[in-house]
């Protein structure tokens, strides 16, 4: 069974950025691990404003390892990506699964944290159009699509612009997390 790594942090995640894409990837026989900063609840936002549906982090990002899943999933929500970039596990994480040539899947503001741990150099990805820029300025090249998927440095890369792309963000993750 593939297994799958979903890390944020304790608060101001996207609510079905973490919540909806865990039970579709569940849904797809992706076996599914919610790591945070600390083990517990993790405190969602429904569109950045109000408070959504809490989920629970079984694992710290400092525990977990890259060897132990198929891919890493990243989701949005302002505050959560802007906190998660600035974490240095989170950052490792994501640099030990494109090390090891596996796929690292991110939507809405997850980019930023990409960023960060320098894999968008030449890559096609999408997001929110909030982070174009950045994504632009850290040599990524963004496409307004529902899912962008490159493979061209080694590792693969999936991206999303939003909530209303979960559906499409998810199926792809399960498809090539197996």
């Amino acid at each position: 069974m593939a297994k799958a790594l979903i890390i944020s942090t304790n608060s101001g995640v996207e609510t079905d950025e973490i919540l909806k894409t865990g039970k579709l990837l569940a849904e797809a026989g992706v076996e599914t691990t919610f790591a945070a900063e600390e083990k517990g609840e993790i405190k969602t936002l429904v569109l950045d404003e109000k408070p959504g549906e809490s989920g629970e982090a079984t694992a710290t990002l400092a525990e977990v390892s890259a060897d132990d899943y198929d891919v890493l999933v990243v989701p949005g929500g302002t505050l959560n990506a802007d906190n998660l970039r600035m974490n240095s596990d989170a950052v490792a994480l994501v640099q030990a699964f494109t090390q090891q040539k596996k796929v690292v899947a991110g939507i809405c503001h997850a980019g930023w944290l990409f960023i960060n741990a320098h894999i968008v150099d030449g890559v096609k990805m999408t997001s929110i159009p909030n982070i174009r820029t950045d994504l632009g300025n850290a040599g990524a090249e963004w496409e307004d699509s529902e899912v962008v998927v490159d493979d061209s440095k080694g590792y693969t890369v999936v991206t999303s612009r939003n909530p209303g792309d979960i559906e499409a963000f998810s199926a792809k993750i399960a498809e090539l997390a197996k």
